[in-house]
């Protein structure tokens, strides 16, 4: 337990530099949208950050964007980095392989970072880099993860998204639904990508299966397959593409577990 109750200004200023950071450029309308503090408050937190030299505004214009200092911020973030550095390999193959995108991830708190991905500029752009953060329920990457980590790390991920009002969260008020669900991906093997984040993320156009990346039989990340629903349905892409993303999810838990190890 905490010793203290948090600092609300504080909890609200970083509200703020999240929303700035994740739109790129925002106004304080979009920053309004993005956390529903009122906007005297956010004019406030915005001044707030810019004489700490995180946000900066556009000369004569209402629109805010992140600075370089944010850098700062993720500096000392390194978990993704060894997850990143095995799956680089292993990516690039399945692309070239499958020729659909893909992703590895790695959990942190109430979310998967992305430590790695294949996408690019071609033909299937899904917008999502490294450092991007996929929800726990709401995709493939999450719902995989859940469903093979260890009952603690599950417990507390659930927590931590209890008060959330996204609409992939709500299962978590029907824990019975949410138990069957999971208990569904370690059926199958594999995770699907929630309908509502579909439909918010990419207007239904994309979805995506998921495998978990095991060790020692808990999950310590997890690696996707992206694709267009408009080209290929659930089932062939679980006919075609699963047994070669189990191979990838499988070399890239040994090769982690050889750089753990010490190897090269």
């Amino acid at each position: 337990m905490p010793s203290f109750q948090p600092v609300t200004a504080v909890l609200r200023a970083l509200d703020v530099l999240l929303a700035v950071n994740r739109l790129k450029q925002a106004s304080v309308g979009d920053i309004f949208r993005e956390t529903g503090l009122n906007r005297p408050t956010i004019v406030r937190m915005l001044e707030t950050l810019i004489h700490a030299g995180f946000v900066s505004r556009l000369p004569g214009q209402p629109i805010y964007l992140p600075t370089g200092r944010t850098l700062d911020l993720s500096s000392g973030y390194q978990k993704h980095e060894e997850m990143a550095l095995v799956a680089a390999p292993v990516l690039a193959r399945l692309h070239r392989q499958l020729q659909w995108p893909s992703d590895v991830a790695v959990f942190d708190r109430d979310a998967m970072v992305v430590a790695r991905t294949s996408r690019g500029e071609g033909f299937v752009h899904f917008n999502r880099r490294p450092g991007y953060r996929a929800p726990l329920l709401g995709t493939s990457l999450g719902m995989a993860f859940l469903a093979f980590c260890d009952e603690a790390t599950r417990a507390s991920a659930l927590d931590a998204l209890s008060t959330s009002d996204d609409p992939w969260n709500a299962v978590i008020r029907q824990p019975e639904k949410l138990k069957r669900l999971l208990a569904t991906v370690r059926r199958n093997g594999y995770a699907t990508m929630n309908p509502d984040y579909a439909n918010s993320s990419y207007n239904g156009t994309a979805s995506a299966i998921g495998l978990p990346i095991l060790l020692d039989g808990a999950a310590v990340g997890s690696v996707n397959l992206m694709y267009l629903r408009n080209s290929i349905d659930e089932a062939g892409v679980v006919s075609r593409f699963l047994e070669p993303l189990q191979e990838g999810a499988t070399a890239i838990a040994d090769a982690l577990a050889g750089l753990r190890a010490g190897g090269s």
